[in-house]
């Protein structure tokens, strides 16, 4: 599938320039950037998460247990999660082998990590298009 041609953060009509506090600024930001991304993997059919796995296992092979520690912040704190399950999905693919107890991007997993890698860093530009060096470091 063809990425997103739109890959502009938009802030929702609904919301307005009142004073509010920077904790609602920063929540409502994330939330943006985090719907862009999975709007984004969506058109590859892929998670946030595997996008993080095949970020991850790029330079090399990476362990479950490896895997579990550097998703955890894409984990949700209630229900957990475990990053076998998001793996799975890659393997089936045929992007992700694992052999004693390590995985690694195939051939095709390598090739799809450097398109999404494309898109993903394009959004991202995208997304801070319109701030200045110094707005961005604030």
């Amino acid at each position: 599938m063809a990425p997103s041609e739109d890959a502009a953060v938009k802030v929702p009509r609904h919301v307005t320039t009142t004073h509010r506090p920077i904790g609602f600024w920063l929540r409502l930001v994330d939330r943006l950037i985090n719907e862009q991304f999975e709007h984004v993997l969506s058109d590859f059919d892929v998670t946030r998460q595997q996008w993080e796995i095949l970020n991850i296992l790029s330079p090399g092979p990476g362990s479950l247990d490896r895997l579990n520690h550097e998703l955890a912040p894409f984990f949700d704190s209630i229900d957990g999660g475990c990053a076998a399950e998001h793996v799975a999905g890659l393997i089936d693919r045929g992007w992700v082998d694992v052999a004693f107890e390590y995985y690694e991007l195939t051939g095709a997993g390598a090739v799809k990590h450097a398109e999404l890698h494309r898109v993903v860093a394009k959004t991202r530009s995208a997304a801070v298009a319109e701030l200045d060096d110094d707005d961005y470091a604030t």
